[in-house]
This record gives structure tokens, C-alpha cells and sequence, in this order.
């Protein structure tokens, strides 16, 4: 199956009116984050474990159809959706064909680079949750963004690598700043805010000093954001490894409820490479029942 490689600027918002009229008609929602596993039990236990994510349950995928949506001939996989709040990440472990693992001299500023950033009510009490948990530091401890900033300044936020080296960010929101149910108090994870692509946030943060960012986040009527990370500087952020595949360890996808609706699922892939799979709202929905 060939990609169809689409422009981000049609399907959630973009800077003209007109545009984003038009985005607000074609991207209804946007749905499960998708992470590819090497080991899914492994990867669940993880997450319901450590980050409080309910399992929803299971599925397993084989056949022409799945084989055609992923362009691997002969594939077989299983898939376990998770639900935090009103928001849902579903991981997916390939039995066939195995994929590659996350390069080692993996960077924030290449443009492979995918995280998800999970909401808390106490970054002190998340933190030692994660501390406990032995996880892998992406930041040295969690940091206080800056005031000179008035969109960010008073969030808290920290970096953090999953069992297969996926970046993950816990956030805590100061009063006023992000959605009301972000300052609920009724449990220590809340939900997902966005999932980031291309760069993470600042240079204390991501590893990458003397860097320059423009941010731009994106909201469909539904669901997560989507954040675009570019870089000013330095700009030798790499592309995706050469044939990468949804059996890759480096993979993810952003599901997105699209007018009109689908006959069925399928995989594009935005202009810098990042993965989108485009579904009905009744799957999105279904997730987080």
C-alpha cells in the first residue's frame, strides 16, 4: 500500500481563518495515541502499573486488510487500548514481522521524534511514583517554566523513557493555564494533554542547548493536541530512518475522526513523516467508554 502523505494544515488548524474553517469540518477528533511495543504485556503492566491507565482490552490483527493498512506483507499483531481520563493510548507489539529497535543516538530535534505528555494533579507525589518505579530520566528532575513565557510560564513538566525507550512527559498546570479538569484533584494522573512531534519544549528540558523553538498546538473538537516542535536552532534534527515501518519500535500514530467518514482505517503520513491513522469518531469513541 502506498502512504498518502497529507499537510497537518488541513486536518486540525492552521493560521488563516479559512483554513482552519475548513479543518474544523475535515478532523472531528483526535483519538488513541499509538505506540508500537516490543513487548505488550511488558509495555501494559507499565503503564496501568506505574501512570494509572485502565485496560480497555485486547485485540488481535492478521489479514489481508491489516497487511494493507501497515504495508507488511504477512503481518500478525496484538494491541491493547489504555484509557487515562477521556484520553487513550493503544499499544500494539508485532509477532510478524519483528521490527527495529529506537536508534540508540536517538535526538529530540530529529524529526522521528514523538512523545506524550500525561497530565498530573502533584508533580512532587508523580515524581516519586516514577522514582520509585526506576524509570529512565530524558530531564535531570522536573522543571518550573519560566515566567517571561505568559502561555507556559508556572507549568511544571518532566521527561521520561518507557521499557522501550519512548519519551513520555508528566505536566502539572499552575491555576489558569490549560483545561479546567487539568486542576481536578481526584486522582494523581489525569488524562493526556497532547502528543508532541518533531522537538520537545526547552533546552533544560531536552538536552539540546543553545536550542530555539516555534511551537504550535493544534485542537481538534475533540481529544489530545497535537503540538508541531520545530527547530530554529540547531537544525540538524534527522528524518525518519531509512524504511521505517509500522513494526518499527520508533513508530507511533495519532488517530483522527475525519469528515467525511472512512469506509474503512487507513495510514498517511504527514509531510515530516509521523504516522496518522484516519478512522470513524464510533472507533474513537468506543475507546473510552
Amino acid at each position: 500500500m502506498t502512504l498518502r502523505r497529507i499537510s497537518w494544515a488541513i486536518l486540525v488548524a492552521c493560521s488563516s481563518l479559512a483554513a482552519r474553517a475548513f479543518a474544523a469540518e475535515a478532523a472531528r477528533e483526535v483519538g488513541c495515541i499509538g505506540i508500537t511495543v516490543s513487548d505488550l504485556d511488558r509495555s501494559a503492566g507499565f503503564y496501568t502499573r506505574v501512570l494509572d491507565f485502565q485496560k480497555l482490552g485486547e485485540n488481535e490483527m492478521e489479514g489481508p486488510a491489516f497487511e494493507e493498512r501497515t504495508g507488511l506483507p504477512g503481518a500478525r499483531a496484538r494491541s491493547a487500548r489504555l484509557r487515562l481520563g477521556a484520553e487513550c493510548l493503544e499499544l500494539t507489539e508485532f509477532l510478524a514481522p519483528r521490527g527495529r529497535s529506537i536508534p540508540q543516538d536517538a535526538r529530540s530535534n530529529d524529526r522521528f521524534f514523538q512523545h506524550a505528555a500525561i497530565v498530573v494533579s502533584d508533580m512532587d507525589a508523580a515524581y516519586g511514583r516514577l522514582r520509585a518505579a526506576k524509570v529512565e530520566h530524558a530531564s535531570s528532575s522536573p522543571q518550573r517554566l519560566p515566567d517571561w513565557n505568559p502561555n507556559a510560564g508556572g507549568i511544571r513538566a518532566f521527561y521520561f523513557l518507557d521499557p522501550d525507550r519512548h519519551v513520555l512527559e508528566v505536566l502539572q498546570f499552575p491555576r489558569g493555564k490549560g483545561d479546567a479538569r487539568w486542576q481536578g484533584k481526584d486522582a494523581l494522573f489525569l488524562g493526556i494533554d497532547h502528543t508532541a512531534i518533531v522537538v520537545r519544549d526547552t533546552e533544560h528540558l531536552n538536552g539540546v542547548f543553545g536550542a530555539h523553538l516555534r511551537i504550535t498546538t493544534l485542537r481538534a473538537r475533540q481529544g489530545p493536541g497535537i503540538e508541531l516542535l520545530e527547530y530554529l536552532f540547531p537544525r540538524d534534527g534527522r528524518p525518519y530512518p531509512e524504511g521505517e515501518r509500522a513494526n518499527d519500535l520508533v513508530h507511533w500514530q495519532t488517530a483522527i475522526a475525519v469528515d467525511p467518514r472512512p469506509a474503512r482505517a487507513h495510514l498517511a503520513r504527514d509531510p515530516d513523516g509521523h504516522a496518522l491513522l484516519f478512522t470513524d469518531d464510533t472507533k474513537i469513541a468506543e475507546a473510552v467508554r
